[in-house]
């Protein structure tokens, strides 16, 4: 799935959301190796990245050719600062209707409505591949993105109270199963 489009931010700053190529490969790792070093709140920790650059590349190409799934990057003055996307739940009758929704943002480039503009262009691409209902999992700690995340239409529908178990703390953390009728 391809998608290229410019948004004009709250401070007037531009930011190009782009499907993900094969030449990103190698930024998008690092990226991703960063944002997970970053934060508690994401699925898995930077030694735990199954790819390499080069799997990168090849995985973000597959998505590109993809008619139901995509990974969109937002560059600030061409810088990569974060990544989103969705991808199938399955490819079974019953599941086919639904897609899962994942989001990271550099640090430095949270609260400026970047987690806003990735995750409505998401729901752009999930519409348009015509999946019925987006599906997340949050962290019940991060409340800024749950406060993003209703405020685009999201609803609970479930929560996992053991759902991570940081490696940071020690402790679980509780997951909260999100959903959003398209």
């Amino acid at each position: 799935m391809e998608y290229n489009h410019i948004v004009i931010l709250k401070n007037k700053a531009r930011l190009q959301l782009r499907n993900g190529t094969y030449s990103d490969g190698k930024a998008v790792s690092e990226v991703f190796n960063q944002t997970h070093a970053q934060t508690d709140y994401l699925l898995s920790y930077p030694d735990e990245n199954s790819f390499d650059s080069e799997q990168e590349a090849q995985f973000l190409q597959k998505k590109t050719e993809s008619e139901n799934a995509i990974e969109i990057l937002a560059f600030w003055d061409g810088k990569l600062v974060g990544t989103a996307g969705i991808e199938p739940i399955g490819n079974k009758y019953k599941v086919k209707h639904r897609a899962d929704f994942g989001i990271a943002i550099l640090k430095e480039y949270w609260n400026l409505g970047i987690g806003r503009a990735l995750t409505n262009a998401c729901i752009e691409c999930a519409r348009t591949a015509g999946y019925k209902q987006l599906e997340l999992e949050v962290v019940a700690g991060n409340e800024k993105a749950i406060c993003l995340y209703e405020s685009v239409g999201f609803q609970e529908y479930g929560r996992n109270p053991k759902g991570f178990l940081s490696r940071n703390s020690g402790c679980y953390q509780e997951l909260i199963l999100m959903r959003l009728e398209l």
